[in-house]
This record gives C-alpha cells, sequence and structure tokens, in this order.
C-alpha cells in the first residue's frame, strides 16, 4: 500500500451549522492542499446554531484563522462580551458578575483575593468588584480595545451569520460542500471503520476520516459505532429549553444576564440587531407550557420569532475520538449553556484534532490522548457549572433544594472547601476557567474563605492602603475614558443592513 493510500488526506464531515463550518473553515485553512475535505449538509434540516454568547477564546481562534474582527463583527451582527451578570443564585434579589478579567494584581504566591481579605479584616470596606476593569466597564455600559490586550473580552453573535461566515471562507480555502441528507453508512467489513457515507440521492463520499457534526443525533460515532454516553443530568438537572428572539429596547449592553428562576435560569443576550432570549429547565420541575408562559412573561421588546423548543441531556460521549470518526460539537456531549462553553469545545475540539492529524495510518495513541484531554476539558467545565447549582443559600423550590443536597464530584468538593478554608484556588492542566473566575463566581454564591495567605500581611497598613487605592483608581480612570459600548460597536464594526434572524438555541 502506498504512502498516499494510507494517508487519511480524504476527509469528511457529517452535518453544518457552527460545529460542521468551524471546523471545515480551520481545517482548510490550516492543512491547504495536504487534505482533501468534503462537508455533507441538508437545507432541509435545520440546525440547533450552538450559540450567541461567547468567551475569549474565540477571539484568538478568529486570529488563528486571520479573521479581520471588525468583518466578522459586522457579518454575524455581533457585540462585545465582558461577562455575565448572574441575578438570583445565590439568593432571590441578590446578583453577581463573572467577568473576564483579572481583578487588582496578584502576587506569585497568592491572588489578589487574599490581600483583598486581608484589607476586608483591617476595615477596607470597598467591594472586590471594583479592583476589576472588566467588570466595572461592563456594567457601565463602556467598551474600547486597549493596548497591550489589556481587556479580555469575547463577542455575543448570531450563531446562524457565523456559520454563513465561515462557509464562506472555507469554501474560498477549498472546502466541497455537497448537498443532500444521509440516508447509509456504510462501515468498512474487516476494520468496522466509516468507509462511505450514502446520500439520498444515491451520491457517495468516501472517506479516510470522518467528523460527526451532526448535533444531538450523533448520526456516526453513536448510531453507527456506539461509543457510549455518560449522563450528567444528576449532577446538572436541567434538560429542555426554550429559545426566542425579540426585538432591541435599548443600547446592547457588553454582558449576558443569567436570571435565576424557581426551576432553572433564563438567559438575555443583547446583539447588535436583536436580542436573545431563553429558558433553561428542568422538566422534572417545570412543564413545557408553564416554561413558557414564565418566558414570555419576562421578555422585552416585540418578539421576532416563533418559540423553539429543545430537549437535552447533559453528559459527554465516553469515546469523542472513536476508530476514524472524530465528534465535534453536540454529538461529542452537551452541557447546559450556562457560561457559554458549546463554541469553546468545538474549537478545543478541531485545533486538538489538527494538532493530532494523522500522516497515514492513525494512530491509537493519537486516539487515546485526544480522548483523554477532550474528558478532562468537560470535566473540568462540568464541575464549574455545577458550582453554580450547588453553592447557594436558595431553598424556595423543590430544584433548589434537590441542587442544594445532591452530591456533587469529588473533585468541586475539594475545590470549594479548600477556597472556603484557605481561600486558594489551583489551577490544573491547563484548564479553561482560570483562579479569578472561581474567585468570583464562589463569593459571588456566598462562599467566604475562612482565612487568607499570610504573605498579604507583609504589607503595612499604609501600604495596603495605597496598593488597594491605586488599583481602585486605576480601574476608575480607564473605565471612565471608556467611550459607550453602542456607539464603539456603531463605529467599529456596526452592520449596515439588518441581518435575517437565525432560529437558534443560545447555547451561552
Amino acid at each position: 500500500m502506498t504512502d498516499d493510500n494510507r494517508h487519511p488526506r480524504r476527509i469528511v464531515i457529517a452535518g453544518g451549522g457552527t460545529a460542521g463550518w468551524m471546523a471545515a473553515a480551520a481545517i482548510t485553512r490550516t492543512m491547504g492542499r495536504t487534505v482533501d475535505l468534503t462537508l455533507v449538509e441538508s437545507d432541509a434540516i435545520g440546525t440547533i446554531g450552538v450559540g450567541e454568547s461567547t468567551i475569549p477564546p474565540l477571539v484568538a481562534y478568529n486570529r488563528v484563522l486571520g479573521i479581520n474582527e471588525a468583518d466578522f463583527m459586522r457579518a454575524t451582527q455581533a457585540t462585545f462580551k465582558l461577562g455575565i451578570l448572574f441575578d438570583d443564585w445565590k439568593s432571590v434579589g441578590e446578583r453577581y458578575f463573572h467577568s473576564f478579567g483579572l481583578t487588582g494584581q496578584d502576587h506569585w504566591a497568592a491572588g489578589f483575593q487574599h490581600f483583598w481579605l486581608h484589607g476586608r479584616a483591617n476595615s477596607h470596606n470597598q467591594p472586590y468588584d471594583d479592583y476589576c476593569l472588566e467588570l466595572v466597564a461592563a456594567l457601565r455600559g463602556k467598551f474600547a480595545h486597549l493596548p497591550d490586550d489589556r481587556m479580555n473580552y469575547a463577542y455575543q453573535l448570531d450563531s446562524g451569520l457565523y456559520a454563513k461566515f465561515l462557509r464562506e471562507m472555507a469554501e474560498g480555502d477549498g472546502t466541497k460542500r455537497v448537498e443532500g441528507k444521509i440516508a447509509r453508512v456504510e462501515l468498512d467489513g474487516e476494520s468496522g471503520d466509516i468507509a462511505t457515507l450514502v446520500l439520498d440521492s444515491g451520491t457517495r463520499v468516501e472517506g479516510d476520516l470522518f467528523l460527526d457534526c451532526t448535533g444531538f443525533r450523533a448520526l456516526l460515532i453513536e448510531q453507527h459505532l456506539h461509543a457510549g454516553f455518560d449522563d450528567w443530568t444528576h449532577h446538572l438537572p436541567c434538560d429542555s429549553a426554550i429559545a426566542i428572539q425579540t426585538e432591541n429596547v435599548g443600547p446592547a449592553v457588553p454582558y449576558t444576564r443569567a436570571i435565576a428562576h424557581d426551576a432553572g435560569w433564563q438567559w438575555r443576550i443583547p446583539l447588535q440587531h436583536r436580542t436573545g432570549n431563553g429558558l433553561v429547565y428542568s422538566s422534572r420541575y417545570l412543564s413545557r407550557d408553564d416554561a413558557l408562559a414564565r418566558l414570555m412573561g419576562n421578555i422585552e421588546g416585540e418578539v421576532l420569532t416563533e418559540p423553539n423548543f429543545l430537549r437535552f441531556t447533559s453528559g459527554v460521549r465516553r469515546k469523542q475520538w472513536y476508530r476514524n470518526c472524530i465528534a465535534i460539537g453536540l454529538s461529542g456531549g452537551f452541557m447546559e449553556p450556562l457560561e457559554s462553553t458549546a463554541i469553546h469545545l468545538i474549537q478545543r475540539a478541531v485545533l486538538r484534532l489538527i494538532r493530532m492529524m494523522p500522516q497515514g495510518e492513525i494512530s491509537e495513541r493519537d486516539i487515546a490522548e485526544f480522548n483523554d484531554q477532550q474528558l478532562i476539558d468537560t470535566l473540568q467545565i462540568r464541575d464549574f457549572l455545577i458550582l453554580h447549582y450547588k453553592a447557594t443559600e436558595r431553598r424556595d423550590s423543590p430544584f433548589w433544594r434537590y441542587c442544594a443536597a445532591m452530591e456533587i464530584p469529588d473533585t468541586l468538593a475539594q475545590k470549594i472547601e479548600l477556597f472556603r478554608e484557605t481561600g486558594r484556588v489551583f489551577r490544573r492542566n491547563e484548564e479553561l476557567f482560570a483562579e479569578n473566575s472561581w474567585v468570583q463566581v464562589m463569593m459571588g454564591q456566598g462562599i467566604v474563605p475562612r482565612t487568607y495567605h499570610p504573605i498579604a500581611e507583609k504589607l503595612s497598613g499604609d501600604d495596603l492602603d495605597k496598593l488597594l487605592g491605586m488599583l481602585r483608581q486605576t480601574v476608575s480612570h480607564t473605565v471612565a475614558s471608556l467611550p459607550e459600548h453602542g456607539a464603539y460597536v456603531a463605529r467599529y464594526c456596526g452592520a449596515t443592513q439588518p441581518a435575517a434572524a437565525a432560529p437558534a438555541m443560545a447555547e451561552r
């Protein structure tokens, strides 16, 4: 067998949408003519649309692909996002903000929270929030690009338009799109690998490596290869969502809102041309009709779309790379959209695949490493999501009483108790959420450390006053100099023509 025949250069992507076109755009732009890439999708099959709200790694992803940010934002009707405002999570009537920025100034031996806690024990009463540039800017509706990338941000975008934008780019780089529904999947009789996708038109699409981007159906990885699935509903009890889009009623703010209710939570995401809204809930505690009534009673602006009803199971595919098939996006698993991680997991899988792109026969070692790394990513995100439900003072409904009583993974219990006892957070294995994210959410949910690192006491009272005052003043002066977010968006990337709304689940 020649090297050309062994090389899995024929890559076939089953399904389009955000996952399929993110994969196609990155692979063709990175690998060039070393791969022959075909994407199969049908206009007759709608996409769920995995996102309106994103997190900062997407900024780097777009830069890797050489995408002009203003063009991308204009095409996707995007706004900037500096974090998430959580209403009613700790208790009804209280709120906190999870920002994308750093708070204060860390010491190599201890995070800023230790110095802030020392200050609080010595009559410094300024909120922890006041020391974070992104947080203060978000709540004041301000934004601008700053020198040295000092403002950490992500995007609030129309995922349907993002897929369209990436499609044009991928096809320009050589991706071949084939229209049609997949009627049959043929496996190799000897190896058990996928050999051919047979479309309803009779067209046969052969490949060496197949990417399953068929969403919750997981047509290749599960229906034909039976990779298995681990259900995490016992930790993440929400299993349903309703999405709807409305007209904007005011200037778009640079943050997403997550508003807790008695059986889940509601999102609100402002774009240039509309606002995305949705209700995430547990069908065990809230009926579909009551969920719809609750959502419709808590939206602002004229409704633009019919409600989009969705069911999901939080969990992960046991093997996201199995034989010659790799699950990308929802086919590989799904964790509820509270922290905007779905598009990020697509991105991580695609870039990881490119790093492990086979030269010749597929290595079982690559498969094992890919699956291990994917699992670590999902477990760390899972724990962060569970934190929001577990660490709460709410006991006002059966849903919240279940969350308060549920068992949690040992990894999360260790993180919570370590912070409660010492104020420490340790980031492991390049995990997505950094120390400040854990600190903001844990303190926002009511977990306050009993003590702090002794190095904070090296600062005298006067030195501590100067440090805290200087940090607050720097944040305050910088935010005061920033333009309004809406005005900045209009000038930098304002869309000149209204874009058609794409029915989509806001995968936050």
